[in-house]
């Protein structure tokens, strides 16, 4: 390991952390939010059945976030690993850009979702209750559907990105475009 690669990796590690933490700090300030707005909708003249479905909506963008969370923490790991494996710049590189990217989907993702909950509570207020909560599982089901598309179409070109290099630099650990006769 040279020098220059543990510096970097020092430097990757501390904004892996700082990220982690400002991750952090902002679920933490969403859950307040969301507390307090449950807090003040029952604090409000509002029907029992109506409050109960806001308060399971809740705690579904709570456990998604969670989840969340969580996959995002799996994910630097790896990438961590792979790096410490790897060595290679370029593949740094495209890690940190599809990192970005996943993070960029998920709070994507996270952003619809509370979208979609909000909408369906301004719903929930006016119609009856069954109606709203099959609409609302609907719903819920579809967006789930679609984040895991999207999941599985991130991961499979991760994946074409990490053989395409791999195979490149198999070929020809020197230089990978001159004097490389078996990759033409």
């Amino acid at each position: 390991m040279t020098t220059t690669t543990t510096t970097t990796m020092m430097v990757m590690m501390v904004m892996m952390m700082m990220m982690m933490m400002m991750m952090m700090m902002m679920m933490m300030m969403i859950t307040m939010m969301t507390m307090t707005k449950i807090i003040t909708m029952i604090m409000t003249t509002m029907t029992m059945t109506t409050t109960m479905m806001m308060m399971t909506m809740m705690m579904m963008m709570m456990m998604m976030m969670k989840m969340m969370m969580m996959m995002m923490m799996m994910m630097m790991m790896m990438m961590m690993m792979m790096m410490m494996m790897m060595m290679m710049m370029v593949v740094m590189m495209m890690m940190m850009m599809m990192m970005m990217m996943m993070m960029m989907m998920m709070m994507m993702m996270m952003m619809m979702m509370m979208m979609m909950m909000m909408m369906m509570m301004m719903m929930t207020t006016t119609t009856t209750t069954t109606t709203t909560t099959t609409t609302t599982m609907t719903m819920t089901m579809m967006m789930m559907m679609m984040m895991m598309m999207m999941m599985m179409m991130m991961m499979f070109i991760m994946m074409m990105m990490m053989t395409v290099y791999v195979r490149a630099r198999n070929y020809n650990s020197v230089s990978r475009f001159t004097h490389n006769k078996s990759s033409r």
